[in-house]
């Protein structure tokens, strides 16, 4: 029985060597076609440069060798990768959450340092949360530079003498650049020939008038006070100052009016006829004060909103 079967197993492995002989040749044919598909798609590639293609563009250069020997320092089991410097780099806002984070650390530190009441402290003015989106470059929500402007206020407040160093560089970062507290008006003075002269504003609209003691006569822009204002509400808002402190037949005003409307101008004469008052007679600024031609007005005209009539008008509302 087995001397029987011997040579079918031979004549199997014979048909077997026959059949691989006859796929090998189809599969090496097959392969070298793909070879030569690969090497014309690399010489086709396109090169992303100002020079022409060359077999410099087009040659490919191995990365440089790895120091295995450097990375047995962290281990054999750790993986090398780069980390951030800050721990908020991967969020939306980053630079404003270090500060966050490093004003919550100052108070943790320095919160027990002894504090002076509010009405004390030095007036400063913050940069509002316009300004600061400006400045770091990020979109902050206004809840959240509100809770950071409440650090920094409660920060301003420890007693100056033992405010440490690394507050006040903290709070630097959130002061203006121009502090309205700090600046002093220039005193309007009086020059050689008796005159004083005020700038006042309203709208679009600027005045300077200088004032002098005479009979009462008003010049503006080459007319009098009737020929220039129609309106009698606008005369009497131009002289209001001197009105309101019984100085009309005792000063002369001369004065250059531009911008804006009849309206405008009126008031910012009222503004300016008032600094050159008080030029001459200080003791009369309560006076003004209180008919408020002290105080410049800061209001303008709203802006037109798209989607509306006006500034709040809606369009009409039709059903159908």
């Amino acid at each position: 029985m087995m001397a029987s079967s011997r040579p079918c197993f031979t004549a199997l492995r014979g048909v077997c060597q026959r059949r691989t002989t006859q796929w090998q040749q189809p599969l090496e044919q097959q392969l070298q076609a793909l070879r030569i598909t690969a090497s014309s798609r690399s010489t086709s590639r396109r090169c992303f440069t100002t020079n022409q293609p060359t077999s410099e563009s087009l040659s490919i250069e191995a990365a440089a060798e790895v120091n295995l020997d450097a990375l047995k320092q962290f281990g054999s089991n750790s993986r090398a990768r780069p980390v951030p410097a800050s721990p908020s780099y991967f969020s939306r806002i980053p630079i404003f959450n270090d500060s966050y984070l490093a004003l919550e650390k100052l108070i943790r530190t320095y919160g027990n340092l002894p504090t002076i009441p509010t009405s004390q402290v030095e007036r400063v003015a913050w940069k509002t949360l316009r300004d600061y989106r400006q400045t770091i470059g990020e979109q902050v929500k206004a809840g959240d530079y509100g809770r950071c402007v409440g650090l920094v206020k409660r920060l301003h407040q420890i007693h100056p003498k033992l405010k440490p160093g690394p507050v006040k560089e903290a709070l630097e970062a959130f002061k203006r650049d121009i502090q309205p507290f700090t600046n002093v008006a220039t005193p309007v003075a009086v020059d050689k020939f008796g005159r004083a002269i005020g700038v006042g504003r309203r709208k679009s609209s600027t005045a300077r008038a200088w004032v002098v003691e005479g009979n009462g006569e008003v010049q503006i822009n080459g007319k009098s006070l009737a020929d220039f204002f129609g309106r009698v509400h606008d005369r009497e808002s131009a002289v209001w100052a001197l009105h309101a402190t019984n100085r009309l037949d005792k000063y002369n005003v001369w004065a250059l009016a531009d911008g804006g409307g009849t309206t405008g101008q009126a008031e910012a004469l009222t503004l300016a006829i008032a600094k050159g008052l008080m030029a001459h007679e200080p003791a009369l600024k309560p006076a003004l004060r209180r008919a408020g031609c002290v105080t410049r007005d800061p209001r303008r005209v709203e802006r037109k909103k798209h989607g509306r009539v006006k500034a709040r008008k809606m369009p009409a509302w039709v059903k159908r």
